[in-house]
């Protein structure tokens, strides 16, 4: 299936440096999951941690159509529309702590603007899934 890897010889980080996908895993790779709710509006205008658990929620969901979970997502890009480091620092605590101690390569970018209005927090996710012999 996967395997994520720490590399003791750089400096210790939140997540893995490194995901390993055995050839007989399954790929599932997600769109970026938006802070909205069923009815398509973007929850939580202003509010990028309120909307960064909505994105997590969504997530879930998203993998779960494809037979997928948290815990086998190989890797992530977490995106917040801000330039203060405790914004992303803030959305960045609720994607870990959605993972748990599963910990998969991630990048955390602070970015200009994302698609729909109002919102703040966009997460990708590629997962790895083990198929059956």
């Amino acid at each position: 299936m996967s395997h994520l890897l720490h590399v003791p010889a750089l400096a210790d980080a939140e997540y893995a440096y490194v995901a390993s996908v055995e050839p007989s895993a399954r790929l599932v790779l997600t769109a970026g999951a938006c802070p909205l709710d069923a009815d398509g509006a973007t929850v939580a205008p202003g509010d990028p941690v309120a909307q960064a658990r909505q994105v997590m929620a969504n997530l879930e969901t998203a993998l779960g159509a494809a037979g997928a979970t948290l815990t086998d997502v190989v890797r992530t890009t977490v995106y917040v529309a801000s330039s203060q480091r405790a914004d992303l620092v803030a959305v960045w605590q609720v994607v870990r702590d959605a993972f748990g101690d599963h910990d998969p390569p991630s990048t955390l970018l602070g970015v200009a603007v994302l698609g729909y209005p109002d919102q703040l927090v966009e997460v990708e996710a590629i997962a790895a899934v083990a198929v059956a012999a």
